[in-house]
C-alpha cells in the first residue's frame, strides 16, 4: 500500500509541474519579434544614457518608437515578457541571442569607428617605406 501511495504522489507531482504558471496571452509577441524588440530597446536605452541630448533633440521616446515600429503596445509587450520569463531556460536562451546580436552590432560599430580614425589619421604603412628611400634609384648608362 505504501508503494502505491508513493507512486500516486509522484505522478501527481509530475502532472502538476507540467502546468503553465502563466497563461499564454491572447496577443503573444512571437519569440523572434520579442528578441528584435529587446535588442532595439537595449540599443536605444544605451543611446539615451550615453548621449541623452541626441534623443531629446528629436523628441524620441525609445519605448514608443519601438512599439510603433513593431506594431505592438506596452501591455502586449509586458504580458509577452512575463509569459516568456516564466520559462527560465527559454528566457535565458532568448537573452543569449540578444547578447550575441548586441556583440555583433558592437563589433560592427567598432570597425566603422576604426575605419573613420584611419581616414582621419593616415598610418605609417601608407607612407613610403624608409628602406626604399635609401635605395639608389638612379640609373647609370
Amino acid at each position: 500500500m505504501r508503494k502505491i501511495t508513493t507512486v500516486i504522489v509522484m505522478l501527481i507531482l509530475l502532472v502538476s509541474c507540467k502546468e503553465e504558471v502563466i497563461q499564454k496571452p491572447d496577443q503573444l509577441v512571437e519569440k523572434d519579434v520579442m528578441v528584435n524588440v529587446m535588442v532595439d530597446l537595449s540599443i536605444l536605452e544605451a543611446i539615451k544614457y550615453q548621449n541623452p541630448a541626441s534623443l531629446d533633440t528629436f523628441k524620441i521616446n525609445p519605448r514608443d518608437f519601438i512599439y510603433k515600429k513593431y506594431k505592438i503596445d506596452s501591455l502586449q509587450f509586458a504580458k509577452s515578457n512575463v509569459y516568456y520569463a516564466s520559462d527560465y531556460e527559454d528566457y535565458k536562451l532568448m537573452f543569449e541571442q540578444i547578447v550575441q546580436r548586441l556583440d555583433a552590432k558592437k563589433k560592427s560599430a567598432d570597425s566603422l569607428v576604426n575605419l573613420e580614425k584611419k581616414k582621419k589619421n593616415p598610418t605609417l604603412s601608407k607612407k613610403k617605406n624608409p628602406a626604399l628611400l635609401a635605395k639608389d634609384t638612379t640609373k647609370v648608362d
